[in-house]
């Protein structure tokens, strides 16, 4: 009798875990679901071509966006749907609920990757800045900013470039929160600021579209590192983020990745060649 009910309790346990490895797998397959039963998912971006872009008629492309949906439609969600947000308020909306992944070039960094469930990188870029022809106050990098006194540079909220700034000693009343990439366009043609940072892609899009012969690019900026941004889950979404891996591993593989981020002037290359490990234990 002992023995039976020996044997009856390991079953038991054997059972029990099944069950507990079940409720665990469709705790982690919950939010895919939730994502193919509503058609689509939520992406947080900032209209920064080639980035992201937002045409007039409201459609969503600009490379990251353009690897989020093909990725989600081979997960069988049907499309993606944007909200645009300033850099800084990217994480909190997306721990708050109000996104389910931010498509945006959210650079990795290790605080960054603290908060959020970051993909294999996916868009990789230098740092420039955008300044009058001719680049009356000499910049080359941040630091350069910070000696004079009375420079200003303009850099998105919360962005990678503000805390470059301020990290290299231009002080917070120097740098200047700028929307958008027209709005810095405009602050450094009319002369309220000194220089507009983004990285290199984007301000290269910015003056071939204002086919301003007055403006210049700087690039890239001296002691600025090179970034690689990846899509960003929320925490306890890690099982979604693992899907979206997979898929983007495919991608990479087959060159369909290649085809999708190089005619934006990305590099499929500079993508492969790092890893979400190295770029989150980076200083």
């Amino acid at each position: 009798m002992k023995k039976l009910g020996i044997l009856a309790g390991v079953a038991g346990l054997a059972v029990a875990a099944v069950l507990v490895a079940s409720g665990a797998r469709s705790a982690d397959d919950a939010k895919l679901e939730q994502l193919k039963a509503q058609g689509f998912a939520r992406v947080a971006i900032a209209n920064e071509p080639p980035y992201t872009a937002v045409a007039a008629d409201g459609k969503v492309s600009g490379a990251a966006p353009d690897v989020a949906r093909e990725i989600f439609k081979r997960l069988g969600v049907n499309d993606i749907v944007a909200s645009i947000s300033e850099y800084g308020a990217m994480i909190p909306g997306l721990q708050a609920g109000r996104f389910d992944v931010v498509t945006a070039g959210l650079f990795m960094k290790p605080e960054r990757c603290a908060a959020v469930a970051y993909s294999e990188p996916v868009l990789c870029d230098a740092e420039a800045m955008l300044v009058k022809k001719g680049n009356p106050k000499g910049f080359k990098s941040y630091a350069d900013i910070a000696k004079d006194s009375s420079a200003t540079v303009g850099a998105p909220g919360g962005g990678t470039e503000e805390k470059l700034a301020l990290t290299a000693g231009v002080p917070r009343d120097r740098v200047i929160v700028v929307p958008d990439g027209q709005s810095g366009l405009k602050m450094v043609q009319d002369g309220r600021i000194d220089a507009y940072s983004l990285p290199v892609l984007s301000i290269n899009d910015l003056i071939k579209k204002a086919n301003d012969p007055n403006l210049e690019v700087i690039a890239p900026v001296q002691g600025a590192p090179v970034y690689c941004d990846g899509a960003a889950f929320k925490k306890g979404d890690e099982a979604l983020r693992d899907a979206y891996d997979v898929e983007l591993a495919k991608m990479k593989k087959s060159g369909e990745f290649a085809k999708i981020i190089e005619p934006y002037g990305f590099s499929a290359k500079a993508a492969m060649s790092t890893t979400r490990e190295k770029l989150c234990a980076a200083k």
